[in-house]
């Protein structure tokens, strides 16, 4: 494909990379074919319209109403074809394929640390099948960074605090370079890895190679057993806190009436802020957890609590008050 070989343009690697592609090309050449118009119209104009002597004076120019109508309808299309366009591949860009693995992403200075929906756990290189959906979820654990990988397009803030969500398809096998697009401190050149795409019996064998003895959730049930959140949120009468089991993506009452949806950020919030969003029907009585817990056992609370509503499990979670 001719774009994929300009050099002004990484390898495309992705589902999305096209689409984006093809965009950003056609803008840039609708831009410069405007902008060669306008300047070809200023210097007719200086050449046709030149006084041609001191005391020549100009007369009023008429035009038809067509010329008025001519230049708003056309660019009014144009630019409307490009809203749309741009709103397609946005779109297509932010909603995540169902049925797409989920692997977690964590920014610190200067590296990036990513786990495998089995576990697994990789610092600056990330192993995924190709022909797959992925799903980011993305976060820091100190200041902004941004996750960018130019041959897949993909690009997302790593935001302390919240997570935000990419995902990718890769096309095709082979290693491909992982940026941070946010100044992040001194070393910010060095936050830099790979991301090594597999066949995926490659991958399957890759990763039977190097699983972990927990997979994500289980390392979250073990973790939320060990902090005693089992003792609050149960399935019998003495629960003293919300049932865990199926709230993944739910909505939630809270006191006051509003209504919230249960995901990851909810999730986050409720494990360090538990006082922030109460469940009706519950007291505040949740200790907060800001500080006791890294961002990855966070991560290990959430694949648990995501699991349950998947599994069937019964009576059991993660966070205090939602």
């Amino acid at each position: 494909m001719i774009l994929a070989n300009l050099p002004f343009m990484p390898e495309q690697a992705s589902t999305i990379a096209h689409e984006i592609d093809e965009l950003y090309v056609f803008t840039v050449v609708l831009s410069t074919v405007v902008s060669l118009l306008i300047v070809a119209a200023l210097i007719w104009f200086m050449v046709r319209y030149k006084r041609r002597s001191a005391d020549e004076i100009g007369h009023r120019e008429t035009a038809g109403d067509w010329l008025e109508i001519t230049w708003t309808v056309i660019p009014a299309i144009v630019f409307l074809g490009l809203f749309f366009w741009g709103a397609k591949v946005y779109f297509d860009t932010y909603r995540v394929p169902e049925g797409a693995d989920r692997y977690y992403v964590v920014g610190k200075q200067w590296m990036w640390k990513f786990q495998h929906p089995a576990g697994n756990r990789e610092i600056n290189e990330l192993h995924v099948p190709v022909g797959r959906p992925i799903e980011l979820v993305i976060t820091s654990e100190d200041v902004i960074h941004s996750f960018f990988v130019p041959a897949f397009r993909t690009k997302r803030d790593a935001v302390p605090g919240r997570y935000s969500t990419a995902w990718f398809e890769a096309t095709k096998t082979g290693t491909y370079d992982i940026f941070c697009a946010e100044y992040c401190g001194a070393e910010h050149s060095l936050m830099i890895g790979k991301i090594t795409v597999m066949e995926p019996a490659d991958y399957e064998a890759w990763l039977v190679d190097k699983l972990p003895e927990r997979t994500l959730a289980a390392s979250g049930e073990e973790l939320f057993q060990e902090k005693s959140c089992n003792t609050c949120h149960r399935a019998d009468s003495d629960a003293r806190a919300p049932i865990l089991n199926g709230i993944y993506g739910s909505e939630v009452a809270l006191l006051g009436g509003a209504r919230v949806t249960a995901d990851d950020n909810y999730i986050r919030e409720s494990i360090i802020n538990p006082a922030g969003k109460v469940v009706a029907g519950y007291q505040p009585i949740m200790p907060t957890y800001k500080g006791q817990l890294t961002e990855e056992e966070i991560l290990e609370l959430m694949s648990y609590i995501q699991s349950l509503e998947s599994a069937g499990h019964e009576g059991e979670g993660a966070e205090g008050t939602m």
